[in-house]
């Protein structure tokens, strides 16, 4: 009987035993990240990046991150105010999010993660500290990997199945991001405006001297100055994104009427320096002479505007 005891507590320690090893073979979260940032790297081709050696408390943070342009100046703290532009995606794939007209942020660094209120997304963690540990300063820009504890972790984000695209960022998903934080917001929105012109082989378009571009596609048959700030004006019009998003355009067909002082200050420029009745004006707009760094439902905040205006009729006051 005594042998039959030994036997079996002999048989009970090799199975806990057993059991032990395996479950010393199952990579940690830490260990789990590591793993997916490596095959990521070898499957991507990446060269360059760095593994960022900041301590997070129970070792470093797992980031890797490559230094695209950095300035100089004062380091970044959390009580900062920035703008910045971003690109993100996961790394199986399914959600991708890559144009930086709409991706924007404006607001404290320390802020970076708090829920938009307009479009219910947030920045992960591990962005917040890439930008303060690691890029420092403003108009810099680095591409960073962020394992998925420092970015969505267990639970992923978003809504729908974790097998729709663009909806939802699946658990334990590491991340793939391009910043940039913003230095001058004006000489920002001046290459954004350039590079749409280039990219969409626009012609015809000039700076005005407030900043704005403007392009007469079809000259008027009045007076250029015959428009003041208190003329009532009988157009339609459309106001876009330079992604191509509508963000104004209940009045592409329908003429509705408005005076200049009531708009956005490089309309109301545009509008009285450059037209009269019968003009048809394109007008790209520069964020500080459009909504500025407040963001709106559609339009996010320091977003460059492209505005179409077909005058019809103008009434003095």
């Amino acid at each position: 009987m005594k042998q039959k005891i030994f036997t079996f507590l002999l048989i009970a320690a090799a199975g806990l035993t057993a059991c032990k090893k395996n479950d010393s073979n199952q990579p940690d979260l830490r260990e789990f990240d590591e793993q997916k940032i490596q095959a990521y790297i070898s499957a991507n081709g990446l060269t360059g990046f760095t593994a960022d050696t900041t301590k997070d408390g129970t070792g470093t943070t797992g980031m890797y991150y490559k230094i695209i342009s950095q300035a100089t100046g004062d380091t970044l703290k959390y009580s900062d105010n920035i703008s910045l532009v971003y690109t993100l995606k996961s790394f199986d794939g399914k959600y991708v999010a890559a144009d930086t007209i709409s991706n924007h942020f404006y607001g404290y660094l320390g802020q970076l993660t708090a829920v938009n209120q307009l479009t219910g997304f947030r920045l992960p963690p591990g962005l917040q500290l890439a930008i303060h540990n690691l890029l420092q300063y403003k108009g810099s820009s680095m591409r960073v990997l962020i394992p998925s504890r420092l970015g969505y972790g267990v639970n992923g984000f978003g809504s729908g199945s974790i097998s729709n695209v663009n909806t939802r960022i699946a658990g334990n998903q590491s991340l793939d991001l391009y910043v940039h934080v913003i230095s001058d917001q004006d000489i920002y929105d001046e290459q954004v405006i350039k590079n749409y012109i280039a990219a969409n082989n626009l012609t015809g378009y000039v700076k005005d001297p407030l900043g704005y571009y403007y392009k007469i596609v079809a000259p008027g048959t009045g007076a250029i100055d015959e428009i003041s700030e208190f003329t009532t004006v009988t157009t339609t019009y459309t106001g876009y994104l330079l992604n191509g998003v509508g963000f104004d355009t209940g009045s592409a067909t329908t003429a509705t009427t408005l005076t200049p002082y009531s708009l956005i200050t490089g309309v109301e420029d545009a509008l009285q320096k450059h037209a009269s009745k019968g003009t048809s004006i394109s007008i790209l707009i520069p964020s500080s002479l459009g909504y500025g760094a407040g963001a709106r439902t559609s339009i996010p905040g320091n977003s460059v505007l492209k505005f179409d205006f077909q005058i019809t009729d103008i009434k003095q006051p």
